[in-house]
């Protein structure tokens, strides 16, 4: 016992340090990063691949009739990137309604079908990555590498694009526009996107990814399996008894499928982009797309990484990089209280399981990869829903009530705990104008936020991005809750809500979908099955409402902020650097999430750990 215990506290330790070094070696990257992101941001600024890529930058404008020095204002810029997001939703439909035709695909993956379709390469194009089928048996190596990875490098690149021209528009003096939407998109790609990427691929393979474009791999099972499967004609079509039921026959099964393909590249732009989208159904969970623990160290210190240049790219560009620091510092306290929550319960595991005699030492191991164990379970699950990510080393409709209450709610706060590329930052900067707005009030005086007034205009679009968000989430689980958009069920052959489980929890796999959807992160409650056409052509829906209609009333900003006169400080400027700020800010983003989602959160999480505690599960 007494050597149990040691183990316990030797574990325990572990995670406590690794929580200290991904801290201090995020922190050692924000600089960095935000200084390289000052000089690809700006249209004239150089960077010392320059030499490479600058040519490349000339003849891609010259192609696009794209004229570098003429900016748009807020109104040309948003509307370019919609056509170009419009566009990609587009040609991405297209390549996986004829995937079957097209090459690069040795598995002979049929075509998906349209509201499968739609649902992808919409959440694709915003950034979002969620799956509703199984990436190694639906996707050709074609629609990984084309249709999917490249929307992963294009949506960052938007992500941030959104993020420089709001930023430009708080740091700029009576102007009238907020940067060339084209430019942007471009430079992004060229000395951000795809330099750091051609990299972090290469050191993946080097950890034991894979990169190829091999068919999969048959190998024989050392031990054979029979399971039953439905009875199926000639024809292929299911084989029903005289009450409707499908006849269930026995099938042996002697061989395993291995996947293949170009696996690394994709993971990379994944990670580093926030996308999330999983090459396996397992995602990183999978021993190919996460194979060691510094590769599941860099995925997750990846996720975080240029979102928290960002943080440092806000403070040089308003002149103020205390509070840069400061939005870095009130990110960070949120994310610790995150982790350690999760940690916390994860680490406690169920009751009932201890009362049927597992050892509590062992915490909730359910749904769990046992090369990565309880904290880094918990640590990867609170990074990619802070962050507008989506990859999973574990599942999270296996945490513990309490511990799937923290994604959740990660995800329903807009994601703006350093977020995804460029959202986390146009996300947070939306809470910090309501911050403002409040301790103006609360003094009595117009709010002021770096030299700006905020007024009428800026916090009735901060009022509606957040009011966006809330609707997009609440009233469709609502529609979902009362109506039957799941698959069929075949013994019944009725109409399901696709839950896998009862109760509070079956409510919170249907809550967990569109706040993954609507906040663009592609996590799930993964009990619930969301391939049927309602569930696909409705999330679709939302995802595309929760990244556009969102980022419009952001630009309205940016553009309002543009044209106002930058004002020196005086006796009623809020200062937006030190504690009080840090608290203020804090403050306003626990308590909007909670008036918005607490009585939803009430019904699902927190109503199932005091049930499991009763002694019910579901």
């Amino acid at each position: 016992m007494a050597g149990k215990i040691l183990i316990i506290l030797h574990m325990t330790l572990l995670g406590w340090i690794q929580l200290a070094l991904y801290i201090v070696l995020l922190l050692f990257i924000t600089k960095p990063l935000g200084l390289y992101l000052l000089q690809v941001l700006d249209a004239k600024g150089k960077t010392f691949l320059d030499p490479v890529f600058s040519p490349l930058e000339r003849l891609t404008y010259r192609v696009l009739g794209v004229d570098r020095t003429k900016e748009h204002g807020w109104y040309h810029y948003t509307a370019a990137m919609l056509i170009f997001s419009g566009v990609g939703v587009l040609f991405t439909y297209l390549i996986l309604r004829i995937q079957n035709y097209l090459p690069l695909n040795p598995q002979n993956q049929v075509a998906l079908t349209p509201d499968l379709a739609f649902n992808t390469a919409i959440s694709f194009a915003t950034n979002t990555n969620w799956q509703s089928y199984g990436g190694e048996n639906t996707m050709s190596y074609l629609s990984q590498m084309v249709a999917l990875a490249i929307h992963n490098f294009s949506s960052a690149a938007v992500g941030i694009a959104i993020a420089a021209a709001l930023v430009r528009g708080i740091a700029g003096n009576c102007l009238k526009t907020v940067g060339n939407f084209w430019v942007d998109l471009v430079r992004i790609h060229y000395y951000l996107l795809l330099p750091i990427c051609l990299v972090y691929a290469l050191v993946l393979i080097s950890q034991g990814m894979i990169q190829n474009f091999k068919p999969y791999d048959t190998i024989p099972l050392t031990e054979k399996q029979t399971i039953q499967v439905p009875k199926v004609d000639d024809k292929g079509n299911p084989v029903n008894d005289k009450n409707g039921k499908p006849v269930m026959v026995d099938q042996v099964v002697d061989t395993q499928s291995v996947v293949e393909g170009p696996m690394a590249s994709q993971i990379a732009i994944k990670m580093l982009g926030t996308n999330g989208g999983g090459y396996t159904n397992a995602n990183a969970a999978h021993p190919f797309e996460n194979p060691t623990p510094l590769s599941n160290f860099l995925q997750m210190l990846s996720i975080f990484a240029i979102g928290s240049g960002l943080t440092y790219y806000l403070g040089r560009m308003v002149r103020n990089q205390r509070h840069g620091w400061s939005v870095w510092i009130a990110m960070m306290l949120l994310f610790v209280a995150g982790v350690l929550i999760c940690w916390h319960y994860e680490a406690a595991g169920n009751p009932l399981l201890t009362q049927a005699g597992v050892d509590p030492a062992d915490g909730n191991m359910e749904g769990k990869e046992v090369r990565f164990g309880i904290f880094n379970s918990a640590l990867f699950a609170t990074i990619t829903t802070d962050a507008s990510c989506g990859a999973v080393n574990c599942m999270h409709d296996s945490l513990t009530p309490l511990g799937g209450l923290v994604p959740l709610f990660n995800i329903q706060l807009g994601e703006i705990i350093f977020g995804g590329v460029g959202a986390g930052l146009y996300g947070i900067l939306i809470f910090v104008f309501t911050a403002v707005f409040i301790a103006g009030l609360m003094v009595g005086r117009t709010p002021e936020y770096l030299g700006k007034k905020i007024q009428a205009y800026e916090v009735k679009m901060s009022m509606l991005v957040l009011l966006l968000l809330s609707c997009c989430i609440l009233v469709p689980t609502a529609l979902a809750v009362v109506n039957n958009w799941g698959s069929i069920d075949p013994s019944s052959h009725l109409a399901t809500n696709g839950t896998n489980n009862n109760g509070p929890h079956g409510f919170s796999e249907i809550l967990y979908a569109f706040s993954s959807a609507t906040g663009n992160n592609g996590s799930a409650f993964a009990g619930l099955s969301t391939n049927s056409p309602w569930y696909n052509t409705t999330m679709a829906v939302v995802m595309y409402l929760g990244r556009f209609l969102m980022i419009v009333p952001i630009m309205a900003i940016a553009g309002s902020l543009a044209q106002k006169k930058l004002l020196p400080a005086g006796a009623g400027s809020f200062p937006v650097t030190g504690t009080t700020f840090v608290l203020l800010l804090i403050g306003t983003i626990v308590l909007v999430g909670a008036l918005n989602f607490l009585p939803a959160l009430a019904l699902g999480p927190i109503v199932e750990h005091f049930l499991m505690h009763g002694g019910q599960t579901f």
